[in-house]
């Protein structure tokens, strides 16, 4: 049994999705393990990672107009210590997941036909995130 730990940086635009799953596709390649369990797991508390569909635009959309409703931008929140987007972006990741765990098949994640991987920024702003990549395989 071997493992492999990475930091991958990533550079958001403000609030959406983040499609990784090339950057992370290439990376479980470059460990060389057939077959494994990789954990993704981000290193914030205002961003968080998804499993969703990959071909259709629109779900991307749909899900950040979903989530902008399901916890929006108000003067009623008691912590704004960063601004109006602080406590919804908290929010939106307690209600979604900082951590992933794939399976790992023939040297690739066994995601399904549709299926991506994405970075969730929950705040206005740009950021710099970091996503912490960790495999156990052989």
């Amino acid at each position: 049994m071997r493992q492999a730990q990475s930091v991958l940086t990533l550079a958001t635009r403000g609030q959406g999705l983040v499609e990784i799953t090339a950057e992370v596709a290439r990376w479980v390649a470059a460990q060389g393990m057939e077959t494994g369990l990789l954990t993704v797991f981000c290193r914030h508390t205002s961003a968080s990672l998804l499993i969703n569909e990959n071909a259709a635009p629109a779900v991307r959309r749909d899900l950040e107009r979903y989530f902008a409703k399901l916890a929006p931008e108000s003067r009623e929140y008691e912590h704004d210590d960063e601004g109006p987007d602080d406590m919804p972006a908290h929010l939106k990741t307690a209600l979604t997941n900082v951590s992933l765990s794939i399976p790992v098949a023939d040297a690739r994640m066994a995601l399904g036909t549709w299926q991506g991987l994405y970075l969730f920024e929950h705040r206005t702003a740009p950021h710099r995130r970091q996503v912490v990549l960790h495999m156990m395989g052989e």
